[in-house]
């Protein structure tokens, strides 16, 4: 089945915050009638809904007869908005938007390095605003998950001269190792430190399933590690991929998504030789 999914916008905030967010929508069972859920995608930090893991997850979803939506923050790909406007703040509001919005019945949410961060914050925000939205979360696959990134994976790993930009001028330029280096702004950092973790012990209360590369530079193995100590409720596996990066782009990698996401809707069973490192429920 060809990918069919339709651009849309949704307009979020008001007044000077206001921005309009671009979303791909495609049709499926995941739509509210009882049957499989539908999946939702959320893109990492600086990379957006035309990745390549997100545009091959639209592709099997459709083949799956899976809805399948992805979008793009603001200050990312199509939508409007500044990128050093952003914060995690702002994004989480985006993503609570789109969830809310353009989705219809079960979903499993999809979440690669800052979006797996959000796909935590969306799950954690929505148990206690709108019990009735939390509910259609039907389990959360998680790769790289950068959760609180902004104090554990940024602030205390800059250099004491990245510091001292940030708190005099208000940016620093970060290299990377994807392309031009991105401005850090001290909003993003001020702003993310009123949604840390702060490895309290939390009850998500449905399946999360954590893939993560052992060779990743960016977020560390141990950082996911950390993350299933304080996940609480027995919901939590985690697959290393022992020769996987930070991307984890490749065929493989993209089949082992596949997999995993197949299981927890339904549509398919993982191969126990598939599994990796498992851990928890």
């Amino acid at each position: 089945m060809p990918d069919v999914q339709q651009l849309q916008f949704i307009d979020v905030g008001t007044g000077a915050s206001a921005r309009r967010i671009a979303a791909l929508v495609g049709q499926g069972q995941g739509n509210g009638t009882g049957a499989a859920p539908g999946v939702i995608w959320l893109p990492g930090f600086k990379s957006d809904m035309a990745s390549t893991k997100a545009s091959a997850l639209a592709a099997w979803a459709a083949g799956h007869g899976l809805a399948c939506t992805r979008f793009d923050y603001s200050g990312h790909g199509v939508s409007g908005g500044a990128f050093e406007d952003g914060t995690i703040g702002r994004w989480l509001e985006e993503t609570a938007a789109v969830f809310t919005t353009l989705t219809r019945g079960p979903q499993i949410v999809i979440g690669s390095s800052m979006g797996g961060y959000l796909a935590l914050l969306l799950l954690r925000r929505l148990m206690t605003t709108a019990p009735a939205e939390a509910v259609r979360i039907k389990g959360l696959v998680l790769i790289a998950p950068a959760w609180d990134m902004t104090e554990e994976l940024m602030w205390k790993n800059f250099p004491e001269s990245a510091k001292a930009a940030l708190l005099d001028t208000g940016m620093w330029h970060r290299p990377s190792a994807y392309g031009e280096p991105y401005p850090i702004t001290r909003l993003l950092i001020e702003e993310g430190r009123s949604h840390l973790f702060a490895r309290q012990t939390w009850d998500p209360g449905r399946p999360v399933h954590v893939i993560h590369g052992l060779l990743d530079p960016d977020v560390p193995w141990e950082h996911t590690l950390d993350l299933e100590s304080f996940l609480d409720g027995g919901w939590t596996r985690v697959t290393a991929v022992p020769d996987g990066e930070h991307r984890l782009s490749r065929p493989e990698d993209i089949d082992l998504l596949f997999g995993i996401v197949a299981e927890m809707s339904g549509v398919g069973a993982l191969a126990p030789a598939a599994l990796g490192r498992s851990a928890g429920g």
